[in-house]
């Protein structure tokens, strides 16, 4: 079958929902791809006054993007800093701890049940039958023990994912970013980056690659994979010597804050098979133009994947999997200040970085320029 099929898979998963504060609507295709390993996280009531979006853009397979679409957001919010209203750090937590529980027998069981016949995970079957445990553990206190087994010593998946998420509390927007997939908001109809692409070329990134043992040739670290950070890709994070945040590939997230006003229109999240085909700007413009008549949000994702899906795969853009959510912001939201104080004219450009864990208004990079935001 090789990397591409012979014809689109255009069949797409939908779906709509909202909160008193939001409403939003997604949707997800194949497209030519021969596999689909994007995944979503939608979750408009993660607590009484917080919302979770998240997108997963798989590369090597599926499971780890869907490993992340099922776990990170019940990390986030089990996680202490959460209960004490630190969202940052209980993210970034979060995304560090999809690649602990995805060690040992019970990542490597977790990991075969959401995988499938023609992943590396050959043995699936006895991972299914392997299951001295039947708790689910959904909403209960984090009881990922160490758990016995012929894949005990089992180092974690060599496939990987990338991780963007939005979560949405009172007025205040919190991105957290691992990898290329983007969001962006879209501000009095202007295009604002909220995340940064994370390619091994950025100083940032090589300068870590390098000093982790690394090396970068034709723009792939190690000369394979594309990506700086992600969650999952294990052979790239064996160094003993050094934290998770300082091997070679990291999933530790940028994290940008941002205080909603009535400016906001909505904010979109999408993995790079719609960024490749579209701008932010030209994103932004086309959803402006299809919510003018169109008022189901998953009909507008639609049709942005039927717009950038490729008439061949000679070219190779437009041939990715593709996934996107899109969150408008409901009007009657009531803003601490008053609009005309944030108009986007007012948006600087990547030219400041963020201070650590937080990204003002004023800081967010525009849509040419993401902005360069602190790790956290």
């Amino acid at each position: 079958m090789g990397i591409y099929l012979s014809t689109p898979k255009t069949e797409k998963l939908s779906e709509d929902g909202e909160s008193k504060r939001l409403r939003y609507g997604l949707s997800s295709m194949q497209g030519w791809r021969a596999t689909m390993e994007d995944a979503h996280a939608a979750i408009t009531d993660l607590d009484a006054n917080t919302s979770f979006f998240g997108v997963y853009d798989g590369h090597g397979g599926k499971v780890v993007a869907k490993f992340c679409a099922k776990y990170l957001h019940q990390q986030v919010c089990k996680h202490e800093a959460y209960a004490a209203g630190d969202i940052g750090t209980s993210v970034q937590k979060a995304f560090f701890r999809m690649d602990e529980m995805m060690r040992g027998q019970r990542g490597w069981r977790e990991l075969a049940v959401l995988g499938d016949k023609i992943n590396k995970f050959t043995g699936m079957i006895e991972g299914l039958i392997w299951s001295p445990k039947s708790s689910d553990g959904h909403d209960q206190v984090d009881d990922w023990a160490f758990e016995e087994g012929p894949h005990s010593d089992f180092a974690g998946p060599t496939s990987g994912s990338t991780a963007c998420v939005a979560i949405i509390r009172d007025n205040q927007l919190l991105v957290a970013n691992a990898g290329d997939s983007r969001c962006v908001i879209s501000r009095k109809g202007q295009a604002y980056n909220l995340s940064r692409d994370h390619k091994p070329d950025l100083e940032i990134e090589r300068e870590r690659i390098l000093k982790a043992g690394g090396f970068i040739h034709a723009g792939r670290v190690n000369g394979s994979l594309n990506l700086a950070r992600a969650i999952g890709d294990m052979e790239f994070k064996q160094n003993k010597f050094l934290p998770a945040e300082k091997q070679i590939v990291t999933a530790n997230p940028d994290i940008n804050t941002v205080e909603l006003c009535e400016d906001d229109d909505f904010v979109v999240l999408a993995c790079d098979g719609v960024w490749d085909c579209m701008s932010n700007q030209q994103l932004v413009d086309y959803i402006h133009e299809q919510l003018s008549s169109e008022t189901k949000l998953s009909v507008v994702c639609e049709r942005v994947l039927d717009r950038c899906l490729a008439p061949s795969t000679a070219g190779g853009e437009g041939c990715d999997n593709m996934t996107m959510i899109l969150v408008q912001f409901k009007k009657s939201v009531e803003s601490d200040e008053p609009a005309a104080e944030k108009a986007p004219e007012e948006v600087s450009t990547e030219s400041q970085p963020s201070s650590e864990n937080s990204l003002a208004p004023e800081e967010v990079g525009t849509e040419s320029q993401p902005a360069q935001s602190g790790s956290s």
